[in-house]
């Protein structure tokens, strides 16, 4: 495989959309008809599921040029939607529905729902994914082996699916609890070099594990024909100012991993940790989120995952100066300090209401307002 490089550390953005019916809120199968009106346009696809729309943002300076892009692209998408009595919501699960999905009749999808049977239609989540330039397969990889261990981190911060077929989970991000049970999702394996991943993906290919790099579902992972590092691990944002501070965190965090010293970053993030403590960490960040425990070393110690995050953003705090993100990280922060956190938002309507309907219609109002 070839990494077609990136010249500059660019982002690009992928945010899942849910399609809701405009009178009952349920999920509804529009994006066939959705995508009637959006032909040629690469910034408005079809995922996986019909109920979902995927908005692209155009290759970006930095996280307030990707964001504001989504943002017009939002405006058109909300109109077309409306003409289809229609709505839009951001979350990474829907907090009521409980039927199954329908696939979207593409040849890529057909063919992961032979792949997958029931569970295809199971997998009813919404997320965000942020692109980061690299100029090398091995920065990527370099980046990426470094990231692993901080991908709780951008869960607990995401974590905005605590409602399953009406239910309150108990989870701040559930949307990882229903992909767990995928043979490629979650916490990537580790590699050396470029080199040594690409021989990876040979002899996986071979043992039918995968077709397509594309296969490869992992919560980061490097995307060799667009040259960038993917950060894969958070929920489908609510908001174009939540969507942001998201994308900032994981621009700056990609590019401090790819060249910071050894020894800088491992006074904030601890290097490799044994699969056991990783594992923990991250099921720990989807049910408990910012309020979660991190453990950093293998005799159990741990600590606040919030108070990581926070010396994460303090790590990061040079990088984004260069990277014009000082104001996307101020977003990040504030979504650490202050109220905003999704789950814990959608679960105060919730307490309010006892409606599930009516933290639907919030996700609604929030993106209408973007």
């Amino acid at each position: 495989m070839e990494f077609d490089a990136s010249p500059e550390h660019t982002v690009g953005v992928e945010w899942e959309l849910q399609l809701l019916d405009a009178r009952t809120l349920d999920l509804v199968d529009g994006i066939v008809p959705l995508m009637e009106f959006f032909p040629d346009t690469p910034f408005v696809k079809p995922e996986y599921i019909q109920s979902c729309v995927e908005l692209n943002s155009r290759v970006s300076e930095n996280s307030q040029g990707a964001a504001e892009h989504l943002g017009q692209t939002l405006a058109r998408v909300l109109q077309r939607c409306a003409d289809l009595d229609m709505a839009v919501g951001g979350a990474g699960t829907h907090p009521f529905c409980r039927r199954l999905a329908l696939i979207t009749p593409l040849p890529r999808y057909q063919r992961m729902e032979r792949v997958e049977g029931y569970m295809a239609h199971h997998q009813i989540t919404f997320s965000t994914h942020v692109h980061v330039g690299m100029s090398s397969g091995d920065e990527a990889i370099r980046a990426m082996s470094q990231l692993t261990s901080a991908l709780p981190a951008f869960v607990a911060l995401a974590g905005n699916s605590p409602f399953w077929r009406g239910h309150d989970t108990g989870h701040a991000a559930y949307r990882q609890r229903i992909l767990a049970a995928s043979g490629s999702y979650g916490v990537p394996p580790r590699f050396q070099d470029w080199q040594n991943f690409d021989e990876f993906f040979t002899a996986a290919r071979r043992a039918g594990m995968f077709t397509h790099f594309k296969d490869i579902h992992w919560d980061i992972r490097p995307h060799p024909d667009f040259g960038t590092l993917e950060v894969r691990a958070m929920d489908a944002a609510s908001d174009q100012h939540t969507l942001q501070g998201l994308v900032a965190f994981a621009r700056c965090m990609a590019v401090c991993m790819s060249y910071s010293p050894a020894d800088e970053m491992h006074r904030v993030l601890p290097p490799e940790l044994p699969d056991w403590v990783e594992k923990q960490n991250y099921y720990r960040a989807s049910h408990r989120g910012l309020d979660a425990e991190f453990i950093y070393d293998a005799n159990g110690n741990h600590r606040p995952l919030r108070e990581l995050v926070l010396d994460l953003l303090d790590l990061c705090a040079s990088v984004g100066e260069q990277l014009g993100e000082t104001e996307g990280l101020r977003i990040a922060r504030e979504m650490v300090t202050g109220t905003v956190a999704g789950y814990r938002r959608q679960r105060e309507i919730y307490a309010k209401s006892l409606s599930a309907h009516a933290v639907t219609a919030d996700l609604i109002a929030r993106l209408d307002a973007s």
